[in-house]
């Protein structure tokens, strides 16, 4: 199978579709540049980079062995997050490297006041989705 085909609806898998806004943090020279396209494909527009200031439905946030403090990464994340935006963590994928145990993600999402939903496979990376957690003080009637 080709990466092509490996990463075919990598925007749908991720939840991305025309007329969001997705900010791209962690970007380096491995990225997965299929994948990349593919969402901008879907949004008709590019990505935003980490100096974006407007608010954001989705955070594409490439995550590898080494980067630092996943917390201190995901909460710069949430800063200009839409209410019911989320984030994905991708992260290579076991064997590749900069390989980032799965535990790691699950454990610093509630740090930062977060909540992982899913974990699903594109190519030689897995995304991890991310969402945040209801505001306590602000109930839905």
């Amino acid at each position: 199978m080709s990466a092509a085909q490996t990463n075919e609806n990598a925007a749908q898998k991720l939840g991305v579709a025309a007329d969001m806004v997705v900010q791209e943090f962690g970007w380096d020279e491995d990225v997965d540049e299929e994948i990349r396209s593919d969402v901008q494909d879907a949004l008709g527009a590019d990505l935003l980079d980490e100096d974006a200031g407007e608010v954001v439905d989705v955070v594409l946030l490439w995550w590898r062995d080494g980067d630092g403090d996943l917390v201190d990464a995901l909460v710069d994340a949430i800063e200009l997050l839409a209410e019911d935006g989320f984030i994905w963590v991708l992260s290579p994928k076991t064997g590749q490297p900069g390989y980032v145990e799965q535990s790691e993600i699950s454990e610093a999402a509630p740090t930062a006041g977060l909540a992982t939903t899913k974990v699903i496979g594109l190519g030689d990376w897995s995304g991890t989705r991310i969402v945040q957690l209801k505001a306590k003080g602000n109930p839905k009637k």
